[in-house]
Parts: C-alpha cells; sequence; structure tokens
C-alpha cells in the first residue's frame, strides 16, 4: 500500500456505545501497519480530525459508532459524499456531518473516507461497551484489513499513491 492512509477512531467513552471507535482503536494498538499508516484515537476532537483529514492523506477509515436504524452490533460500511456535507460546522461537536461541514467551509481536500459504524444501543451516560457492540469490536478487527484492502489499496494502486 502507497499512500498515506489515517485510520481514525471518534466517540465518546463516557456515554456508553458512543465509544465504541476510542475501543476499536485501542485494540489495534498492538498491531503492526506500514509506515504510511497512522492509527489515531480522536475521541470527540472534530476539529483536530478535520484539520488531519485535510492534512494530505490519500484515504482515510473513519471508525465510529452510528445510528441508521438496525439491531445494536449491526457493523456498515459507509461511503459518505462529502461534497454534500451540509449545516452549520460546530466546532464542540464531533458528529462526522459537523466535521465534514467544518472541512467544507474551510475549503479543505478531504481524503477518500470510508466509515466503519457500528450501530449503537440506547444511548446512556456510563463508561463501557453493551455486549452487542462489545462483540463487534472483535469482528470489526477483520473488517478493517478488508476495507484496506477492497476500498483502499484499490484507489491508491490506481493512482500511483498520489491521489
Amino acid at each position: 500500500m502507497s499512500g498515506r492512509v489515517l485510520i481514525a477512531g471518534v466517540g465518546n467513552i463516557f456515554f456508553g456505545d458512543d465509544g465504541y471507535g476510542c475501543e476499536v482503536i485501542a485494540r489495534l494498538a498492538g498491531r503492526q501497519f506500514p509506515a504510511s499508516v497512522r492509527v489515531e484515537d480522536y475521541g470527540i476532537r472534530g476539529t483536530h480530525l478535520a484539520f488531519e483529514l485535510m492534512s494530505g492523506y490519500e484515504a482515510a477509515v473513519l471508525i465510529d459508532a452510528v445510528a441508521r436504524g438496525g439491531a445494536p452490533g449491526t457493523l456498515y460500511v459507509i461511503e459518505p459524499n462529502l461534497d454534500a456535507a451540509s449545516g452549520n460546522p460546530d466546532a464542540h461537536s464531533m458528529e462526522l456531518q459537523s466535521v465534514f461541514a467544518f472541512m467544507k467551509m474551510l475549503e479543505g481536500t478531504a481524503p477518500r473516507v470510508i466509515i466503519i459504524g457500528c450501530e449503537a444501543g440506547p444511548q446512556r451516560e456510563e463508561m463501557g461497551l453493551s455486549g452487542a457492540v462489545k462483540s463487534a469490536v472483535e469482528r470489526t478487527l477483520p473488517l478493517i484489513d478488508e476495507v484496506l484492502e477492497k476500498y483502499v489499496s484499490r484507489d491508491l494502486a490506481q493512482t500511483g499513491g498520489k491521489g
């Protein structure tokens, strides 16, 4: 794999299943990735993530809890349309739509973004994931490899790693 790739976990560990992305990144801590791949937990730092996404990556895989109407623990691979990002950017929000809207406002260039989302259970103010989402963390680890192979490596090979 050539080109720079960001694997970013987002979420709030103090809000139950919203901490899914952070937990996945913690589990990746011991894994070896090529030097061109950066793995980082952004937590609730949306503005930081927006600026990072605009700093010359070829692709980004964002790991986040989502609400799409499925059963808790359901995994999704989502290709967001960043050009369609709308709304008012909120520097205090980690909602990915707000991150994308902030990038659009700054007229920054974003890499190709793939979201690995996990359907969260009912939101609660406490630490720790529900059983369904905890189980999804294990299933996410090989899914990251699949996404890197299917979406990222193919795109980088087509562009020669130069976007």
